[in-house]
């Protein structure tokens, strides 16, 4: 398993997991339930606070980037919209932000933000209605409409259609 859920707000971003003890600590950790914690905004390049558990550290001498998904400490994750340096244990990456976007993203400067991590994308499409109200709108796997739709897979009409 390499992939990891982020949400805030109802908001899912995904999270390409690199391979190390703490990551299958965490997987381990997630197939039983998602996790939920409240982050704080901290030196404005982060997002971070408490799992509620400890993961086993492989600390480094780091320097997290924005996207970045790191353990501090052995039990606090954080979630970089700016880049710092410092001993971490690096957990993976979020997938296909920019800087602006992961800034929005992670609520950059507030406090007790809500977010939960799961091992699945609770924001892509579950079920297809026939309802056909929306004839010729294109939405992408996680649920979104599309306005102009490029290479890819859609669901269009109730079915899939790539491009």
């Amino acid at each position: 398993m390499n992939k990891m859920y982020i949400t805030i707000d109802g908001q899912t971003q995904s999270v390409t997991l690199v391979e190390n003890s703490a990551t299958k600590a965490l997987v381990e950790k997630l197939q039983q339930a998602p996790v939920s914690t409240t982050l704080n905004s901290s030196g404005g390049f982060e997002i971070w606070g408490p799992l509620g558990f400890s993961l086993p550290a492989n600390d480094q001498q780091t320097t997290a980037q924005p996207g970045d998904v790191i353990l501090y400490n052995s039990s606090n994750i954080c979630l970089f919209y700016g880049s710092n340096s410092w001993s971490y244990t690096r957990l993976g990456k979020i997938d296909g932000l920019s800087e602006s976007e992961l800034r929005s993203f992670l609520k950059a400067g507030e406090r007790n933000i809500g977010v939960v991590l799961s091992l699945e994308n609770s924001a892509a499409i579950q079920t297809v209605n026939d309802n056909r109200t929306d004839n010729d709108v294109c939405y992408s796997i996680d649920g979104q409409p599309v306005g102009n739709p490029t290479k890819g897979i859609y669901v269009k009409n109730g079915k899939k259609c790539i491009l």
